[in-house]
């Protein structure tokens, strides 16, 4: 039961860091405009699919996950 306690509060540290960081800016120039992500425009429609984003932020949060088992 500590470990799951361990992994929340964790998880909620994390989640605020990230709203932080996202609110103040960071990440805006970057974030889903990678080479890979998908965007498709034609006339009133807009397909986007953030493909790389994805795929790196998947990466990212295994290591986090991965050391935390640690």
């Amino acid at each position: 039961m500590q470990e799951l306690g361990k992994i929340l509060v964790f998880l909620g540290v994390f989640l605020v860091i990230v709203g932080l960081l996202i609110g103040f800016g960071f990440g805006k120039g970057w974030i889903g405009k990678l080479p890979g992500d998908i965007k498709i425009e034609k006339g009133n429609f807009t397909f986007y699919f953030p493909l790389t984003t994805s795929i790196l932020i998947s990466i990212v949060l295994s290591l986090v996950f991965w050391l935390i088992r640690k």
